[in-house]
């Protein structure tokens, strides 16, 4: 049985407050503030250039992969690291349309993260390809024989809804196409199987439930049937198969090698590093059962206290990711006097109140705590103030 307890003590978790907010960005790992120290003032101030190869810096892409690759129900050597999210997302999307030639049509629904479909976007442009946006329900009938690409994202940002990654996986492939995963939400929140699935590309960040740190470089899967034929558009020094010989043509790495483009962020990776040691033990079928537990009984706590909210989740925890949601036409609003008062979630436009349930550091009393406070809220009103509606940059 995995200790959640023990998990929970190697975050710092400020006093005083409730954090339902690790989908976004999860808190940081007490390990990854000395473990960066020790690398600037072992690696960088002393080794300087020769850190590179002295401490490894150069194949920690790879390391930190294998690490994530369990997570995700991948193999060694099939996960690497750098870049961001976007920039991963176009190369998996552009290396699967050229798996595909003669078709032109990217599949993707509306309750994909925007970003992602902003990236599909341009690349149909500038492929002369065509983009198709469909509700999440709608997604599997929309699978047809012209279809190149499905894009999705596991789970939905605003609902938590989770769609069935290998059933519709299933079904692309019947069709000729190809399956690309975002999992942005649900690495290290639920119980990914890329390989169960046999989805043919992967993306995910690191800084919402793998704790990297603001900013944290994202990953990216390839299948192994497709790895050595991958071609992505955008194709950089790090991924070529002798980056030091400094050859004026691209010649592509073998494997996920050929999916790094620019140098590897050191710092970030390290900090990432320190982040993952936490799942060392950690079941991810004892982390879903957690997930659940958590999820359920905030449903139960809010519908009971708080009549002023609807839920806008999935009500069966099977096709429910990490997160729960509520709306209330003033969401806004409700959420900064929520935050205001300890308890820290988000708002997702245009009236949705967002938590996110992580297993390694949140229990039940953060969730009583959550729902107590909630209804403080809605019953004295006290959210109903000038000063909740002022909108932030960051919202």
């Amino acid at each position: 049985m995995t200790d959640f307890a023990a998990t929970r003590r190697a975050f710092h978790l400020p006093r005083g407050i409730t954090y339902l907010d690790g989908n976004s960005l999860g808190p940081m790992p007490v390990a990854a503030r000395d473990r960066v120290a020790r690398m600037m003032s072992d690696e960088w101030s002393e080794m300087l250039i020769t850190g590179w190869n002295k401490a490894g810096w150069y194949v920690q892409p790879r390391k930190v992969g294998d690490r994530i690759a369990r997570l995700i129900g991948a193999g060694p050597g099939q996960v690497v690291m750098g870049d961001t999210l976007s920039i991963k997302v176009f190369q998996a999307l552009s290396a699967a349309m050229a798996l595909r030639p003669g078709r032109r049509v990217i599949l993707s629904d509306n309750g994909n993260f925007p970003s992602d479909l902003y990236v599909a976007e341009g690349l149909a442009r500038a492929m002369r390809a065509e983009l198709r946006v469909v509700a999440p329900e709608e997604v599997e009938a929309a699978i047809t024989p012209d279809l190149a690409v499905l894009m999705l994202t596991e789970v939905d940002y605003r609902t938590g809804r989770r769609h069935d990654m290998a059933g519709l996986t299933a079904r692309a492939h019947e069709a000729g196409a190809l399956a690309l995963w975002d999992l942005a939400h649900s690495a290290g929140a639920v119980d990914v199987d890329l390989t169960g699935a046999d989805a043919d590309f992967a993306v995910g960040c690191t800084y919402k439930y793998l704790n990297g740190g603001p900013g944290a470089p994202a990953f990216i899967w390839t299948h192994p049937r497709h790895a050595d034929a991958a071609q992505p558009i955008l194709q950089g020094w790090m991924g070529h198969d002798a980056p030091f010989a400094f050859d004026l043509g691209y010649r592509p790495a073998p494997g996920i090698e050929r999916m790094r483009v620019g140098t590897p962020p050191v710092i970030a990776l390290t900090a990432l590093d320190a982040a993952l040691d936490v799942w060392d033990g950690v079941s991810l079928a004892d982390l879903r059962a957690r997930s659940i537990e958590l999820t359920e009984a905030f449903i139960k706590g809010v519908e009971a206290a708080c009549p002023e909210v609807a839920l806008n989740s999935p009500r069966d925890p099977a096709r429910r990711g990490s997160q729960v949601s509520f709306r209330h036409p003033q969401g806004y609003a409700v959420m900064q006097a929520l935050i205001a008062a300890g308890v820290i979630g988000d708002f997702r436009a245009p009236d949705v109140l967002r938590f996110g349930f992580a297993p390694l550091y949140n229990d039940l009393d953060d969730v009583g705590r959550a729902v107590d406070t909630l209804a403080r809220i809605l019953r004295d009103g006290s959210w109903d103030d000038e000063r909740f509606r002022q909108r932030a940059a960051v919202t």
